[in-house]
């Protein structure tokens, strides 16, 4: 009975060490999990509550309308679309007074959100009755989206801008030129307008600026993240990640202006533009950020939920547009054709949905109503649903002879619900969409509960506190447009001193929260002087004094150039200023005070003459030409005109912060273009190595212990040989990774100066170039690498041998003579290419060491326990055993960690190596046993005195 027991206690004993020695000691990273696909369990439930449905209940499910003011009384027209008609969502704007303000915006619109959602919970309580049918029936209660577009940036782009976090706008993040800002932003956003009780966001804008008009105003400006097409789909991936986060996975994200209106050149709300672009164009520039958060995303939290379709024609892939050719969003085969592209035939069938853009704008009724009398809202819902749309956005929508909204509504939804019961095709389709957007619902909540669907209002006290978020990318987004930095020096030495006087200008823009509220400035007058006196006055170093200071809005300049009668001394002030600061927004001429700043240096510079001017663009840079710009001291980018940048301009008016962000978008007054700033810098050395991950050479992985660097042995080739190399980060001009897709050719010279040269074009990712070359030749094989218009690189030096294999060396290039005539740098002694990696340079045990390590310590333990139980008994041939292993496994875990170094893990030798490592460990540890048992058994004679 001792024996079994003694043998099953030593058998528990080595499972548990197993276990515990594979938990501590295995590589991490090692083994891939795999799982058979699943239907995931929210397509069940939508599957589930699709079958419980009646039609008027599938068919409100596609609608997601607008009502106006914030009235939800029973008798209200929404309440009664939700409760009767079970419309799917709310679109709240502040177009529709949907908000009050400026005070108590937060908790009202809560409280606004609160009660459509218990009118949704309401309607499922009680018994109505089919209107066609005459049947009565008990709707189930299915959660409404409540959406919001909040574009950042206050008014006009923002429907809230009155209690929550002033966030920046797309453009001041894109001049970060740092996806992590993007996600912090989109963190705060998620987090705000989840706890608010919004869960369905329209946005971000993945528009690419690729038309710029300066003259009109009338582009996307600072609602898109940039020019280039890479950086604008990296921002929105990390931009929508951090919706994701911020809310807990509690917003829809339907990212816009899908197929992408960034070419147009109109207000897509005024009217349906044409761009006149090949699809293949279409696919590198306008799809391309789309792309990246359908398709080609890396993983779900930065995959978008849904497309908003734009109303927008394509010459590339409608053919030749005539006045009659239908926009994408009202376009079937358009549609679907783009639908039918890899990226988005994935994402598709993965369960991502398309909203249509608003079917009431003023560009969709002047395409199908041009005189303004046969607007249909029944077939222009009916041709977007068909088209592809699975959600219908629905602002303003009246057909003529209906008195209002609310009644054409109705007649739609009675409508579809009617060609529903008619035509099985259509009901399909109504199916399939319901089915798609019950899921992200259910996707929303697991639980179709209202107190799983109201946010607790404690979170409303933690909404409008993460300004030091906004003063982070806003310093970081600054940019120094002109002139550069050198230059700056010199014609700003030093700050505003407290002699001196200082002139602002602001364009003041007004907005109200609603119709009936006060009008706010998004840009006060005194903005920039409070923040001066704040920052840098009486109260916080004396460096000015507030009665020198002095403010003056873009409208009394204008009424100064237009010699209105009755103006503040606006000229006195002028000539007496040292210094003269203008804080510029969007220059528009339907907004004719923007255009002041323009014609004072075009009709009046020498009032600026021996001063110090500076310009603070608080929208896009691009608004002045090169004559403008060159009678400014020095022209800044802000680029959004949340109060963190104000202060942040304040701190470089004051050179407190230097400037370290660059335009995303072209600035022709500048020559600033941001194809050439995002091309390679032709001043780096391109760093070039091995591929030591395609070699297969153990790379070394996070665990529970702190590996210590070892050497790697040099890798070797010879004829036959595949050499694999990679680029280190190829920088643009701004110092930042190259985009993806970057050309970049390997060229191998074999014989010299004036031998053969071969080359390999591969592209970029993530700013880095890969390739395999195969040695055919024997000889001196010299290798590097260029990426117009950078053209030096770090040499790599072989000579090739059919029969010895020999290393790869590293030679420091020879840079050109500079126009300063520097001295040529020398090149370094050649030396074995080892890693150039600073994460490459240490090896760790992989799964086979692992494993051999554990089958020769157990099983030498397992030996000496049987082979002594005989002889000292169980519990000391255990003890020997267990005292055996424990040595082997302290042996191997000093290997892992570095503390025995210089050893190699990988073939014959490697092997035999750690074998007799451990082998050594073991022998010490029942050495170690057998000395404990010698004390305790062994009985020695007394000594003798």
């Amino acid at each position: 009975m001792i024996k079994k027991t003694g043998i099953s206690l030593f058998v528990n004993v080595l499972l548990l060490l197993a276990i515990f020695s594979s938990v501590i000691l295995f590589p991490p990273g090692q083994v891939k999990a795999e799982s058979k696909s699943q239907v995931s369990t929210p397509n069940l439930l939508a599957q589930a509550a699709l079958a419980k449905m009646t039609p008027p209940q599938k068919v409100g499910q596609l609608f997601a309308v607008t009502f106006k003011g914030r009235d939800l009384s029973t008798s209200s027209q929404i309440y009664q679309l939700i409760s009767n008609y079970h419309v799917g969502g709310i679109i709240l704007t502040a177009a529709n007074d949907n908000f009050s303000g400026p005070e108590n915006t937060v908790t009202e619109a809560f409280e606004l959100n609160k009660r459509l959602q218990q009118a949704a919970w309401d309607s499922s309580q009680s018994v109505l009755n089919d209107p066609i049918t005459k049947k009565e029936y008990t709707p189930i209660y299915i959660p409404l989206f409540i959406g919001i577009s909040q574009e950042g940036d206050g008014y006009p782009y923002d429907q809230i801008i009155n209690g929550v976090t002033s966030l920046p706008n797309e453009m001041a993040i894109g001049a970060t030129w740092k996806t992590d800002y993007a996600r912090i932003i989109g963190n705060v956003l998620g987090k705000e307008l989840s706890r608010l009780g919004f869960n369905l966001y329209l946005g971000p804008s993945l528009d690419v600026l690729d038309v710029l008009r300066t003259e009109d105003g009338e582009d996307l400006g600072t609602r898109t993240f940039g020019s280039d097409p890479f950086w604008v789909g990296e921002m929105g991936k990390k931009y929508i990640q951090g919706v994701h986060e911020g809310s807990d996975g509690r917003i829809i994200v339907i990212a816009k202006h899908f197929p992408g209106r960034g070419g147009s050149d109109r207000p897509p709300e005024e009217e349906i533009a044409t761009v006149r672009k090949s699809l293949e164009q279409l696919k590198q520039i306008e799809l391309a950020p789309f792309f990246a958060v359908t398709g080609n995303a890396p993983e779900k939290i930065s995959t978008t939920d849904g497309l908003l379709v734009s109303h927008i024609r394509y010459q590339g892939f409608q053919g030749n547009i005539r006045a009659t050719t239908r926009p994408v969003s009202f376009d079937p085969g358009a549609l679907q054709q783009l639908m039918d592209l890899p990226q988005f035939s994935t994402w598709r069938a993965n369960g991502g949905i398309i909203v249509s853009d608003n079917l009431g704008s003023q560009a969709v009724r002047k395409f199908f109503d041009p005189k303004g009398s046969l607007f249909d809202g029944k077939q222009v819902a009916r041709n977007a649903f068909l088209a592809g749309s699975d959600l219908l956005y629905v602002d303003n929508f009246i057909s003529p002879g209906d008195p209002d909204a609310y009644t054409t509504i109705i007649r739609t939804l009675e409508f579809f619900t009617q060609k529903y019961r008619e035509d099985p095709a259509f009901a399909q389709r109504v199916d399939a969409s319901v089915e798609r957007l019950l899921t992200l619902k259910y996707q929303l909540y697991s639980d179709f509960n209202l107190e799983n669907v109201i946010p607790p209002e404690e979170g409303l006290n933690e909404i409008g506190k993460s300004q030091q978020v906004v003063f982070e990318v806003a310093q970081r987004a600054v940019t120094l447009l002109s002139p550069d930095a050198s230059e700056l020096a010199a014609t700003l030495p030093e700050p505003p001193q407290a002699r001196e006087r200082i002139l602002f200008f602001t364009d003041v823009l007004l907005g109200k929260q609603c119709s009936i509220c006060v009008d706010q400035a998004a840009l006060p007058v005194d903005a920039l002087q409070n923040a001066v006196v704040r920052l840098y006055g009486p109260q916080a170093g004396e460096q000015v004094f507030q009665y020198r200071l002095t403010s003056y809005s873009f409208m009394d300049l204008q009424g100064f150039l237009n010699n209105a009668p009755d103006l503040p001394p606006l000229e006195e002030d002028l000539r007496s200023a040292d210094w003269v600061i203008f804080a510029t927004l969007k220059m528009d001429r339907n907004r004719s005070e923007s255009m002041a700043l323009k014609r004072l240096l075009s009709e009046r510079p020498e009032l600026l003459t021996n001063k110090k001017t500076l310009v603070f663009a608080f929208n896009a840079p691009y608004y002045l030409d090169a004559t403008n710009i060159s009678k400014l001291s020095a022209y800044y980018g802000f680029y959004s005109k949340s109060p963190m940048f104000v202060d942040v301009a304040a701190r470089v008016l004051f050179q407190e912060i230097n400037p370290s962000g660059a335009s995303p978008v072209s600035v022709p007054g500048l020559g600033y273009d941001l194809i050439t700033a995002t091309s390679p810098d032709p001043a780096q050395v391109i760093p070039l190595r091995l591929d030591l991950e395609a070699l297969a050479i153990p790379q070394p992985t996070l665990s529970a212990f702190t590996l210590t660097p070892q050497a790697l042995p040099p890798a070797k080739f010879r004829v036959g040989d595949m050499i694999p190399l990679t680029t280190g980060v190829i920088y643009d001009h701004n110092h930042n990774p190259v985009p993806d897709g970057t050309v970049v050719r390997f060229l191998f010279t074999t014989g010299g100066e004036s031998g053969l040269t071969q080359q390999i074009e591969t592209t970029t990712v993530g700013g880095v170039a890969k390739a395999a070359y195969r040695l055919t030749n024997q000889g001196l094989l010299e290798i590097r690498v260029v990426s117009d218009p950078a053209s030096i690189s770090e040499l790599l030096q072989l000579e090739v041998s059919s029969t010895e294999a020999a290393a790869i060396t590293s030679v420091a290039p020879t840079l050109q003579i500079t126009e300063t005539l520097e001295p040529t740098v020398t090149p370094t002694p050649e030396t074995p290419l080892v890693d150039s990696s600073d994460n490459l340079d240490r090896m760790v045990p992989n799964v086979g060491n692992w494993l051999f390590s554990i089958i020769l310590v157990w099983g030498t333990a397992f030996g000496i326990y049987w082979i002594n139980r005989s002889r000292v008994g169980h519990r000391w041939s255990l003890r020997w055993a267990l005292m055996s292993a424990i040595g082997g496994l302290a042996v191997y875990v000093f290997m892992a960690i570095g503390v025995i170094a210089n050893i190699s893990w990988n073939g014959f030798d490697g092997v035999l190596q750690q074998a007799m490592m451990i082998f050594g460990g073991i022998l010490f540890g029942w050495f170690s046993g057998y000395f404990w048992w010698r004390r305790k058994n062994v009985v020695f004679p007394p000594a003798k005195g």
